[in-house]
This record gives C-alpha cells, structure tokens and sequence, in this order.
C-alpha cells in the first residue's frame, strides 16, 4: 500500500486522512505533539502510523495541514527533508473574521509555502475549498487543485480520484490565490446565501 503523509492533527487533517485510510492508503500522521498524532492514527480506519516531526516524512504525498499561520515555518524547517516530495497545501490564508486573506497583494498561501520550501520540493494547491466535515461524510466531490509541474498535476490528479472525487485543474500555482478565495467565497455563501455550512462547490458539465 502506499502512503500519504499527513502534517498536522486538526479537522481537516483528520477529514483528509479519515478518507484517504478509506481508499486504501497507509497514512501517516506527524504533529510537534506525538501524543495527538497517536490519537488521530488511533481513530483512522485502516492502516495507519505516526512520524516524527521535522524527518523525511515516508508518504511521496505530503498534506500540509496546520494554520496558514505556521505554515511556512514549517516547510522551512522540515528544509531538504521534503525534497522531492509532493506538498499539498490546504491552508485558507482568512482573517480572523473570515472577511478577507491576510497573503501579500499579488500572492497566496501556497505561492509563499513554495518560497520557503526548498527547490526539490513541489508545492501543490488543494482541499481548501471544501469543508472537513462535508469531505469526511464521503460523496463524490469536486476537488479543485493548481500546480506547475505537468507530472506532479497527474500525480496529485490521481490520489484525488482515488478519495472518489473529481480532479478539476485549475491551472498553474498562481491559481492558488483564485482558490484562496474561493475558499473565501464558499464561507460568505454559507453565512448568507445558503444560511448552512453542509454545502460543497461543484462545477456542473452540461
């Protein structure tokens, strides 16, 4: 089986890792606090083990799930330990009031993880426009992403669809500012508009 290495111990962490351990992937949890990476592998189905934080992580897949906050910190300290691996980034770089993105004009959350990681490494934008509890529950979802590298895309465009949702790309890793709002966009809608966060972005192919 292969493994997705997941860093963090959130929700969404724990969303993504619930339905990755469903496909049939080993997931393997890492945290600065070995104690909530134990109970998170604990409550996977599935196989499932820990890492220890800031070592080359074993999954070729990496799913940075911590607080944009820290999120290239901790890219910039894990250093070449992540190179060659693929870095999805689910981080939604909100306000505290969830009202705008606190990322530099011109940039995004994940074009400023990719600064800090070294060049080996490949940064990959995804996951942040879906809520944890609407890609726990399962169902067939659109899953939106943006890369540059062509190979890393189809890498990152199968592991997708094997979670039994629907890769959509959305170009280049300058995209990545556009799913930022996005992401931005689905919290008004379901404060307002919709009046429910059980509510999921799909794109209808007519």
């Amino acid at each position: 089986m292969s493994t997705i290495s997941i860093i963090g111990s959130g929700a969404m962490a724990a969303a993504i890792g619930g339905r990755t351990a469903n496909a049939g992937y080993v997931v393997e949890v890492i945290s600065r606090d070995p104690a909530k990476a134990r109970a998170m592998a604990t409550q996977l189905a599935g196989a499932a083990t820990t890492g220890t934080y800031g070592t080359v992580p074993t999954g070729d897949i990496v799913i940075l799930a911590v607080p944009y906050s820290s999120a290239s910190a901790v890219v910039a300290e894990y250093g070449d330990a992540l190179d060659g691996k693929v870095i999805i980034d689910i981080t939604n770089p909100f306000t505290p009031d969830a009202e705008s993105l606190l990322t530099p004009q011109g940039s995004s959350a994940a074009q400023e993880i990719a600064k800090a990681a070294h060049t080996g490494a490949h940064v990959v934008k995804a996951f942040n426009s879906i809520f944890g509890h609407v890609l726990a529950r399962g169902g067939r979802l659109d899953g939106f992403f943006a890369a540059d590298d062509p190979r890393v895309k189809e890498r990152v465009a199968t592991y997708i669809a094997s979670l039994g949702m629907r890769p959509l790309d959305v170009g280049g890793l300058h995209m990545a500012h556009t799913l930022e709002a996005l992401g931005l966009l689905l919290m008004g809608v379901a404060r307002n508009g919709a009046g429910s966060f059980n509510i999921a972005l799909n794109v209808d192919i007519g």
